[in-house]
């Protein structure tokens, strides 16, 4: 654990106050969840992640939806990609996800873009590594709350991402929110 040298009092309530710098450098939004640890006589907080809790599951859906549709697959929470399978998934895996891709989550909204279409290509990590050129995203949303996403990738030149395969991706997305509802 690192400390910050920041110390707040509990009120009345037992609540206290996690500063804005901390909550904007974990990614902690307003209504987000969060677990509680202890451990010898520390209270611990953890931004909580359904989708992180069925991680085996996450994989698995990763490697079928990569095998099916023959691209770059990968399942994310709101703040990382938890699993990715295909080509292409050392970019991804454990990365943190760009702030355009959690726009798109957040607007519970699904996207699909080509270059080859003059589509926008949104870049899905915060570091913007890998050159994709045909993308679908589609936000996993179970009891009115977005999770995270299904995102399917292709670098090939001139890909365009075709109807079945964003299908496929909302119908993974749906088949993850229905383990949470």
């Amino acid at each position: 654990m690192k400390a910050t040298g920041i110390v707040r009092r509990i009120d009345e309530l037992g609540r206290v106050v996690i500063p804005k710098e901390i909550r904007k450098t974990l990614r902690i939004r307003e209504g987000d969840p969060l677990e509680l640890f202890t451990d010898k006589g520390e209270l611990m907080l953890k931004k909580y992640s359904p989708i992180a809790s069925v991680d085996r599951f996450a994989e698995g859906t990763a490697k079928s939806l990569a095998e099916q549709s023959g691209l770059l697959a990968a399942i994310s929470d709101t703040d990382a990609i938890l699993a990715a399978c295909g080509t292409g998934k050392k970019w991804l895996l454990g990365k943190t996800v760009s702030e355009k891709l959690t726009e798109i989550m957040l607007s519970r909204r699904c996207y699909a873009a080509a270059k080859a279409e003059s589509g926008d290509i949104v870049p899905i990590t915060s570091d913007g590594e890998g050159e994709f050129t045909a993308q679908a995203i589609v936000p996993i949303v179970a009891n009115g709350d977005c999770l995270g996403s299904v995102i399917l990738l292709s670098a090939e030149a001139g890909a365009i991402l075709e109807s079945p395969a964003v299908k496929l991706a909302r119908l993974t997305a749906d088949i993850i929110a229905g383990q949470f509802e």
